[in-house]
């Protein structure tokens, strides 16, 4: 298929993401904005194609670092809430569950009550206009340690936001292990919260393993490294653990993979793993969601009823009820048999 042809057919079908950084989600429109707030003036084309022009992870990170720092007011969060509304309109993203990052935003001194209160604001705001569905996850951070975490987690619980449905650990890896934070996902899962960590990122199964035997976490975030060990990838298989994966984000950060055609999605896919399809910072990566099926599909030879399965796989990992997962499975069967009906001149 042309591609022309695969953007509009998947344009077409509803699709779910399920590890986005909301905060990655910002536009440059957004930036400016915030940047203008700040110093009373607008940026220039030069210091804007600045923050985006990195090669490392180091880079990403200072870029991203940066950004948030322009966040002066909490106020200044519903912009992102409007950005993400953008975002999940171009990709027909019926679904989505992105991270929420406070920790950076508590330190201004900031209320968890009132950015749980924008967060809220936010999903309604955008179901209404768009009838799409947003909940939160959110980010304790190993990079702050055991004790921010378990805070984090203890405004979540304190907050009882009924669009914040789970906690998810993000950072880095190697040097906050996972099973440093058991008594923290312990404590999640007794507050009736869902709980997902990133791991095989940049490090081993190891990870990945501890966060699924210490932490018990229903998704991973990534989970690439698993693919050197063959006994997990079969275990994998059997559980049916979904792995939260994105290419871009992963080629980027290069530790696994450098180039889009190595990347193990197909064969961890083949292999019978739960793999679903993301962003991760779509921003900050230069990639859509759309884009992503369409480098998988191009550069790893997905095929067709592959990609399809794919994005079911997306709203069957997702944390809603098993009669949901069917509707919103069944409606993407119905738009895909749909938009072949209407170009019959495009084989599936």
């Amino acid at each position: 298929m042309k591609k022309k042809e695969f953007y509009n057919l998947l344009k077409s079908v509803p699709k779910a993401e399920l590890h986005l950084h909301e905060e990655a989600v910002i536009s440059k429109k957004t930036i400016n904005k915030l940047y203008k707030e700040n110093i009373g003036a607008d940026m220039s084309e030069e210091d804007m194609n600045g923050l985006f022009d990195y090669n490392d992870l180091a880079g990403f990170l200072d870029s991203f670092i940066a950004i948030q720092k322009f966040f002066t007011k909490i106020e200044n969060l519903y912009y992102v809430t409007d950005d993400l509304k953008s975002y999940l309109q171009a990709n027909n993203i019926s679904y989505c569950e992105t991270f929420f990052s406070p920790t950076s935003h508590l330190k201004k001194g900031w209320d968890f009550k009132d950015m749980s209160k924008i967060l809220s604001d936010g999903a309604e705001k955008i179901q209404k206009d768009t009838g799409k569905t947003v909940r939160y996850i959110v980010d304790v951070s190993r990079s702050f340690g055991v004790e921010n975490a378990q805070h984090n987690l203890d405004l979540v619980i304190e907050a009882n936001n009924p669009y914040i449905i789970g906690i998810g650990l993000g950072g880095n890896e190697e040097a906050a292990p996972a099973k440093d934070f058991q008594s923290v996902f312990d404590n999640a899962i007794k507050a009736g919260l869902h709980v997902v960590a990133h791991a095989g990122e940049t490090v081993e199964s190891w990870s990945m393993k501890d966060s699924i035997n210490l932490l018990h976490v229903e998704r991973i975030g990534h989970g690439i490294s698993a693919i050197y060990d063959e006994p997990f990838v079969k275990e994998l298989a059997v559980s049916r653990l979904p792995l939260e994966i994105s290419p871009t984000s992963n080629t980027f950060i290069g530790k696994y993979v450098k180039d889009i055609k190595e990347h193990p999605i197909k064969r961890l896919f083949d292999a019978g793993v739960n793999v679903t399809l993301n962003t991760d910072d779509p921003t900050f990566f230069k990639v859509s969601l759309i884009d992503e099926y369409w480098n998988v599909y191009k550069n790893l030879k997905f095929t067709l009823d592959e990609i399809k399965m794919l994005i079911k796989n997306g709203f069957n990992a997702a944390f809603i009820s098993d009669e949901e997962k069917k509707r919103r499975c069944d409606e993407v069967e119905d738009k895909w048999a749909a938009w072949f009906q209407s170009h019959p001149q495009v084989k599936p």
